[in-house]
């Protein structure tokens, strides 16, 4: 590497890009098989999914070759359509793009200037973080209660100093807790009108099966204030590998702005098609995200049997386990038996690791290995 070059090159890019921490995405299925020589794998890093997309995506995307050689619709058109009909907001209120992590970034090229103030959880879903301060903002990281859920009262004393924007995701990723209707009726009073709300409910689906989580759509309509609501296809569709997110949002201005900055064709033919084939079929999504939360029960009632292990409240389909102990050497005996988990590196988080819920096997497997591994450890 010529280090003249790279000398130049580093003294040309803004000074707020090589600060910036790389966005961790876990190991893939194929470098574990190759560093541990392991066959069986259980992918429980990333919160996808085990059970995969409806059959209704595979059909959809049978004639897909045929039509590679030319654009997608620019505005998805028919899924913003889709989407909106089901959640009753006008399709010129939606946004679309290349997963939710896609808007988020539209977000801070459209709203963020230099020193403005952002607000967000500690520990974060990376990019809440990444993206503010790569145009520059300053990121505000409330602290966790000791119990491992939301800090209600510190989160209304911060709203009410006015960022520019509140990044708050419920449930949170990676720890799982979530604002009640009640505590996020306390957020919105606290709130701005000069302030932009982007509630990321990536995890939604999951959510609604737990007591007391809010519907957003039903407590945001009508407030006089800027706000959007981000879900996506990745989690309880079964889509990651395509990467389809959406937003909901409080006006057709605010979606209009972030078309001026995202790319032309964000969202791809296949993607498309893909995420109104599972539309859909609700009931598929419906039945895995049932199962996945009553294996995330059985999971948790295991879990609590292991001395030293503490267990964040979770309405997602993965957990975040403080075992007692640094999670590297945890981290490499796991995958070492070939289960991919996601070790926090976070300072003040050096103990945790988030587990996606997996099949009944997969939760098993986990179990059994992580009690043998924390044992030997003791």
């Amino acid at each position: 590497m010529n280090a003249a070059v790279v000398s130049a090159t580093l003294a040309l890019a803004r000074p707020e890009v090589a600060p910036l921490p790389a966005y961790n995405a876990g190991l893939s299925s194929e470098a574990v098989r190759q560093r541990y020589g392991v066959t069986e794998i259980a992918r429980l890093a990333s919160n996808e999914n085990p059970y995969g997309a409806s059959p209704a995506v595979a059909r959809a995307l049978v004639d897909l070759a045929a039509r590679v050689g030319t654009y997608p619709d620019a505005n998805c058109t028919a899924l913003r359509a889709a989407i909106g009909e089901r959640t009753g907001v006008a399709p010129e209120c939606i946004a679309v793009g290349n997963g939710s992590e896609d808007i988020l970034q539209m977000l801070c090229q459209a709203f963020l200037s230099q020193g403005d103030r952002v607000l967000t959880q500690r520990p974060a879903f990376g990019l809440h973080e990444i993206y503010p301060r790569m145009m520059g903002a300053q990121v505000e990281l409330l602290a966790l209660t000791p119990g491992l859920g939301f800090d209600v009262d510190a989160w209304c004393e911060a709203l009410a100093r006015g960022p520019k924007i509140a990044m708050l995701a419920n449930p949170s990723n990676p720890v799982g807790c979530m604002f009640t209707a009640q505590e996020f009726e306390r957020l919105l009073a606290a709130a701005p009108a000069h302030t932009l709300l982007v509630v990321d409910e990536a995890y939604y689906e999951y959510a609604c099966h737990a007591d007391g989580y809010p519907d957003v759509l039903a407590l945001l309509q009508g407030r006089a204030m800027p706000w959007i609501v981000l879900r996506t296809f990745s989690k309880a569709w079964g889509l990651a590998g395509l990467r389809v997110g959406y937003g909901l949002a409080s006006d057709a201005a605010l979606v209009q702005l972030l078309d001026r900055v995202r790319t032309p064709f964000n969202v791809n033919h296949a993607a498309q098609a893909a995420a109104l084939a599972a539309w859909g079929d609700e009931a598929f999504m419906r039945q895995g995200v049932a199962e996945t939360v009553r294996l995330r029960g059985v999971l948790v009632q295991r879990l609590q049997a292991l001395r030293g292990v503490r267990i964040a409240p979770s309405a997602t389909n993965f957990l975040f386990l403080d075992i007692g102990r640094p999670n590297g050497p945890v981290n490499e005996a796991l995958l070492a038996q070939g289960l991919i988990t996601k070790p926090w590196k976070e300072p003040g988080f050096e103990s945790f690791i988030r587990v996606s819920i997996g099949t009944e096997a997969e939760n098993t497997r986990f179990a059994d290995a992580l009690a043998v591994i924390l044992e030997v450890a003791a």
